[in-house]
């Protein structure tokens, strides 16, 4: 994604652009990915960046907020962002904490449990926990 096109997603969802965000923006927006806020903070220092890590999280969580990504929790540790805001679902690796995409028509739902009194359903998205076979 060029800088124009990350510019008019931020209109669109309403972010005003700074320097910092669009120097997030321009790590994880770039293409369809899977980051943790940790692997976000090492790519911007690897571009010598000076975006604290508290402006990073402050960011995300403002991008999450607005839609521009969605946050993916995979484990009580790891969290990770994910810039195809689109339902899917998603593979993730426990051996090499990679997270990585199914597309909604790979997978068919026959049936839901009822919904509690006074709820409906928002979406549903199937996380398929796996791990790498022993040598």
């Amino acid at each position: 994604m060029s800088r124009a096109e990350i510019l008019a997603k931020f209109e669109d969802h309403g972010v005003l652009p700074t320097q910092q965000r669009l120097e997030v923006a321009d790590v994880l927006l770039v293409k369809p990915q899977h980051l943790s806020a940790d692997q976000i903070i090492e790519k911007l220092r690897k571009e010598n960046s000076t975006v604290s890590k508290a402006t990073v999280y402050n960011t995300l969580n403002l991008f999450e907020k607005n839609g521009l990504v969605k946050e993916c929790l995979v484990d009580p540790e790891r969290r990770f962002y994910d810039s195809t805001t689109q339902p899917h679902h998603h593979f993730y690796n426990a051996d090499t904490g990679e997270l990585s995409d199914i597309p909604m028509s790979d997978i068919e739902v026959s049936r839901l449990p009822e919904l509690p009194a006074g709820t409906q359903l928002e979406g549903a998205e199937l996380v398929v926990r796996i791990r790498n076979l022993a040598e």
